[in-house]
């Protein structure tokens, strides 16, 4: 194993915790971290321990607490340790408050060794001797020495399993020889994805089964060997996050759970896949969906489906959408009936270079709505998905249903081919199922579906909102710019931020060559929207320095950058710190310069870039003109707003100070 004795020093070490609560408990531990130089930043590294901690609780149960973060004001991994006499609550499955607390520290770039170390030090956390052993140390020294001086395997050994015999999978489950496979993977992927694996390694080595666990964290992953998979009679999947290449277990009986349960209930789940391999299941999956087991709505769910698809689609956009801004600016409008350059291209001749943009852009163009559709299918159900997705999406497109049709048969791929892979199929055709019988019946069932059941009226639905788009001007324009704007600096790249910027980017699908269509007004407008708040942040950051922290008006300076580029995200530090004032001003000013670029008809087909891709803006001074009167709303009302409040703030700086590292907690 890699040497871990710099992991933690008896200065990390706290036997005498006494918080009066979680808040406390993370700073007295994060100011450890602090003090020996292995943090750099307290408030920054406490804000993204508090946002892991917003994920999932990270209380594991027998008084067991590992908060645990990557940051970018980690310097080295590191771990501090406190044990608490009154215990600290981390709303662990049994109730019971944590008295050994854990706080793990990975830097974000952390190499593959480092985070190995890390990987092992929680699997060891799922051995009673080695936390008994922490509960009776009686110096720091000897809890540092604990950690630090025993050799653990980057890879933990194998479980000691009884041989499997050679009989059917009944015959092997009852006699004790079970083979299974398993994949672990948190979000974070330091502590409950290694944990939950050597749970389960525990647990069927108890029960006397064989079982091969793939940890999808990130001291790295090795796959499973397509042979164990294919020996496996059953198979668990403990996870909070999507499971790479899912395609590979299809038609196995599958337990399918969030990754804690692996943690607090190994042997319910090994009990739960016997039951599955000799018919005592009810049927060919069991356990709870891993986002409910997360806490995660359906609504985010969905979300986080239709922006991987969009995130894959928006790359086709910008090279199809720039290629036809520069054809239309080297050759004019007239470019679009160009003949084809096969077999046409002059070297010397500007009219055949605009014709190639063109139709290489148009070609692009051609791939939108199938590469959502595909990508919308596999982030429901992995690799398996991707053929039915973006055939769905290349018959909607046939049919007329656009980026809408491309959503509805992304979705039907995706949980179709999700269904698909839960099959109990016999044994002799698992191995084609991946390869043959998924993508034949699945393309066949969402081509039906597009084409018979649902293409027409989604085609309707979509020409009648190319229609609207195209026909808006005046106040109906406006209104809508304003709406748009208001949602992008609502919450400044969250959920309402990103509806907008979908429906936009969307909508592009819709504008074909067409130089002036409504739709590019809309991905105009909303650019205009998503760039104010960080400028508007930044610029009053230079007109009134006196109402920011040094913090503050460091961030502005960024902000400035962030801001023209189109990354909303940049006011994000000023809204954190002061959202009752700060939001308030970043929607008026949005609503404001997305109104004003609705009014002066300025179009883009880019779907990204900021100011660098003012070239291309249809309009370019009313562009800036709209920009420039937002920023300066935003200015004006943050400056306002914030110099209400300013007289009583001063009067105690410190206060403000300690409420400052309060945000932080």
């Amino acid at each position: 194993m890699s040497d871990t004795s710099g992991l933690i020093t008896p200065a990390l070490v706290d036997l005498h915790l006494a918080p009066e609560d979680k808040s406390e408990a993370l700073r007295a531990l994060a100011q450890r971290l602090v003090a020996e130089g292995r943090v750099t930043d307290l408030d920054g590294f406490l804000g993204d321990i508090a946002a892991r901690e917003a994920q999932a609780p990270t209380g594991m149960g027998d008084g067991i607490g590992i908060p645990h973060c990557r940051s970018p004001h980690v310097t080295r991994p590191s771990l501090a340790f406190g044990r608490s006499a009154r215990g600290v609550d981390f709303d662990a499955p049994d109730g019971r408050p944590a008295d050994l607390v854990f706080m793990i520290a990975a830097p974000e770039g952390a190499d593959d060794s480092h985070l190995q170390i890390l990987a092992a030090l929680a699997r060891r956390l799922m051995d009673p001797e080695f936390t008994g052993a922490l509960r009776e140390a009686e110096s720091p020294g000897a809890v540092a020495a604990r950690i630090n001086g025993e050799e653990v395997p980057a890879v933990a050994p194998a479980p000691a399993v009884v041989p499997v015999s050679p009989a059917g999978p009944e015959t092997a489950a009852a006699g004790g020889g079970l083979r299974l496979v398993a994949v672990t993977s948190c979000p974070t992927g330091i502590a409950h994805t290694y944990m939950a694996a050597k749970a389960l390694e525990l647990a069927a080595a108890r029960a006397g089964a064989q079982i091969q666990v793939e940890t999808q964290g990130s001291a790295g992953t090795t796959p499973l060997a397509p042979e164990a998979i294919a020996a496996a009679d059953a198979v668990i999947l403990a996870h909070d996050v999507e499971v790479r290449d899912r395609a590979r277990f299809a038609g196995k009986p599958t337990v399918d759970v969030g990754v804690k349960a692996a943690v607090n209930r190994a042997d319910e789940l090994i009990a739960q896949a016997a039951g599955l391999v000799t018919g005592a299941g009810s049927g060919a999956r069991a356990g709870a969906d891993p986002a409910a087991e997360a806490g995660e709505h359906w609504a985010q769910r969905l979300r986080k489906y239709l922006m991987t698809g969009v995130s894959y689609m928006i790359p086709f956009v910008a090279a199809g959408g720039l290629l036809i801004a520069l054809a239309f600016a080297i050759g004019g409008y007239r470019i679009a009936s160009a003949p084809s350059v096969l077999g046409h291209f002059d070297w010397t001749s500007s009219h055949s270079w605009a014709a190639m943009l063109f139709q290489t852009g148009k070609t692009s163009f051609g791939f939108l709505v199938p590469v959502l559709s595909g990508y919308i299918a596999f982030a429901v159900a992995d690799r398996a998905a991707l053929a039915a997705g973006i055939a769905g999406g290349a018959v909607s497109v046939a049919v007329g249903a656009g980026f809408l049709g491309g959503i509805v048969s992304g979705l039907a791929a995706g949980f179709l081919v999700l269904w698909m892979i839960r099959w109990n199929v016999p044994r002799a055709i698992r191995g084609i199922m991946p390869v043959v019988v998924i993508p034949l019946l699945s393309v066949a069932v969402v081509g039906f579906l597009m084409f018979v059941v649902v293409g027409s009226p989604i085609a309707s639905a979509m020409n009648g909102l190319t229609d609207w788009l195209n026909g808006l001007s005046g106040s109906n324009a406006i209104l809508l710019g304003v709406l748009l704007g208001a949602m992008m600096a609502f919450d400044m790249g969250g959920p309402l931020n990103k509806v907008a910027y979908t429906f936009a980017a969307g909508a592009l699908t819709a504008a074909g060559t067409a130089p002036d269509a409504g739709s590019l007004k809309v991905m105009a407008a909303v650019m205009a929207a998503g760039m104010t708040p960080p400028l508007g942040m930044a610029l009053a950051t230079v007109v009134r320095r006196r109402l920011f922290t040094p913090e503050e008006r460091e961030n502005g300076k960024a902000a400035w950058v962030l801001g023209a580029s189109f990354i909303t995200e940049g006011a994000i530090p000023f809204a954190a710190a002061d959202p009752l004032r700060v939001i308030p001003a970043g929607i008026a000013g949005s609503m404001t310069a997305g109104g004003l670029v609705m009014a002066f008809g300025s179009t883009l087909r880019a779907p990204h870039g900021g100011i660098w891709v003012l070239p291309l803006i249809g309009s370019p001074f009313l562009y800036l003109t709209a920009v420039v009167a937002g920023t300066a709303v935003t200015t004006a009302v943050v400056v306002l707003l914030k110099g209400m409040r300013r007289p009583s703030a001063v009067a105690a700086p410190d206060a403000v100070a300690a409420g400052r590292e309060l945000v932080g907690v």
